[in-house]
């Protein structure tokens, strides 16, 4: 049990930093890189969808901490 909530904990976090990576500062970002940035049609719409992505590993990261915390207790 610890082992599967340790390796699902990494994976999230590798995923939240590649989430975060793709955001557009002023530019592209690393979204421009193989023209993906264009990938949900509109700028605006791949912000929001990146958001609500980040938003879901951000929130996964955090609940795998909480319950190897618990576990570890």
């Amino acid at each position: 049990m610890t082992g599967l909530l340790i390796f699902l904990q990494i994976s999230s976090g590798i995923l939240l930093v590649l989430a975060v990576l793709l955001h557009t500062a002023k530019g592209e970002g690393l979204g421009g890189i193989g023209g993906t940035a264009r990938i949900f049609g509109t700028p605006k719409g791949m912000e929001e969808g990146l958001d609500r992505i980040t938003w879901g590993l951000a929130g996964a990261f955090m609940l795998f901490s909480i319950f190897l915390a618990m576990l570890k207790a």
